[in-house]
């Protein structure tokens, strides 16, 4: 199905590239609202492929499908005595030249009667909301996504509902390895006369509503007796149950094990449920969060690609991927064996995963990204209320030119970042299946 593969890639390279394109229409947009005059408006970078002008604004596509941009003038603000507004903060050192270049570059873009249009000269605020336009553009896709997914489609949650009962109590380390023998001891449950279909309503005297209920009030028991409350065929009905000590995965963290928990030896049954606005909010935050702490381990988890792309390590599925490997992924959702639905369901929480991360990654708070920018607006905005609260003069406007260094080695490491990843995709890439 060398066909599935590559509309699968498609899907995925394609929906990227809308992303891209509506992250930076998030900028667009309160950018043309609070009157920053836009020359350009490019998903992707490089030669053009195909451009329109509409207005001021240029929009377009260019060869390389790895960004997206929106050009605003007056990013930077010209040195002071070129300013009607004697800006205070000057570039020195062994940078000066480049900085100043980079400034005349940029002042080149402002033709007469621009002065009141160019982006440096924006309240604090205005800028801020036009940086973080397009990181909010993706959280609000993400959102989207992940509704269509978990409203639509539902998720598949468990039940205290028994599903199975079993025979034998297997260490934790051979659970996996072997089936039950005639030597094992029979579980708590399969003693007490459980059985598939019985619903778990109490825990020595606790109501029990759901299944991680049960289990976590099963475990903090412990060995020794428990009442356990069930509903059979309708009837209610307690039974008594000699719950044993077992070690099991921690249900936080499935590499570490819990020593001495309770054990009982049901299953439960699992079933697809349509959920509300809450739960995709509850669910997007824990995914922020982890999102977060990944975004922090990027700098490890890169070693990790480097040695997967020229030693042959496996890579780690968790670990960060390019725009090739995520199409390599759609291609190969699209070649398996899963119903349409289930492919359906997956690509798009691919996609909605994408997004969170893109947005996530952009405020990063650290130029060329979006964040080094809303970084420096709520700066200079708190620069302004010191000032206006000590009765001060307004400071000037934070002059973003001095991080220019900073900048271009940001740039390049992105470049370099986004080289080993397409490499490591290629030669080795994250496969979902094993």
């Amino acid at each position: 199905m060398y066909w599935l593969s590559l509309v699968g890639f498609a899907i995925i390279f394609v929906g990227l590239l809308l992303s891209i394109g509506l992250h930076e229409i998030g900028h667009l947009v309160p950018a043309k609202l609070f009157n920053v005059r836009v020359t350009q408006y490019m998903v992707g970078f490089g030669p053009t492929m195909w451009s329109s002008r509409r207005g001021e604004t240029e929009y377009g596509l260019k060869w390389i499908p790895l960004g997206g941009y929106i050009r605003m003038i007056g990013m930077l603000p010209p040195r002071p005595s070129d300013d009607p507004n004697k800006l205070r903060s000057v570039s020195t050192g062994p940078w000066q030249g480049l900085i100043e270049n980079a400034r005349a570059v940029a002042s080149e873009e402002i033709r007469p009667g621009d002065e009141d249009r160019v982006f440096y000269r924006k309240p604090w605020w205005q800028k801020t909301i036009i940086m973080f336009g397009g990181p909010a553009m993706n959280f609000v896709l993400a959102f989207a996504l992940f509704a269509i997914v978990m409203m639509g489609f539902g998720v598949t949650v468990s039940k205290p509902t028994v599903s199975s009962v079993s025979k034998c109590v297997i260490p934790a380390v051979e659970a996996a390895k072997r089936d039950c023998r005639d030597t094992d001891p029979a579980t708590p449950a399969a003693k007490a006369g459980l059985l598939p279909g019985d619903r778990i309503t109490s825990i020595a005297g606790t109501p029990v509503t759901t299944w991680e209920d049960a289990t976590h009030l099963i475990r903090a028991h412990g060995a020794g007796v428990a009442a356990i409350g069930i509903d059979r065929a309708g009837r209610s009905m307690t039974l008594t149950v000699n719950l044993i000590s077992q070690d099991m995965p921690s249900l936080d963290d499935p590499a570490k094990v819990e020593k001495n928990v309770g054990f009982l030896g049901v299953s439960p049954t699992f079933v697809v449920e349509r959920q509300g606005p809450g739960y995709v909010l509850g669910q997007m935050w824990d995914m922020t969060e982890r999102t977060a702490v990944a975004m922090v381990n990027i700098p490890n988890k890169m070693v990790g690609v480097w040695q997967a792309a020229f030693s042959g390590e496996k890579r780690d599925p968790n670990g960060p991927i390019g725009i090739v490997g995520a199409g390599r992924i759609g291609g190969e959702i699209a070649a398996s064996d899963i119903p349409v639905e289930n492919k359906i369901n997956i690509f798009i929480t691919v996609l909605g995963g994408l997004n969170l991360a893109i947005g996530m990654f952009n405020l990063i708070p650290l130029l060329p990204l979006d964040g080094g920018h809303i970084a420096g607006g709520l700066w200079e905005g708190i620069k302004r209320a010191v000032a206006r609260v000590r009765r001060r003069p307004m400071p000037a406007h934070v002059d973003v030119a001095k991080a220019l260094p900073l900048t271009y080695v940001m740039a390049a490491l992105l470049l370099v970042m986004g080289g080993l990843l397409i490499y490591a995709d290629l030669v080795n890439p994250v496969r979902i299946s094993g």
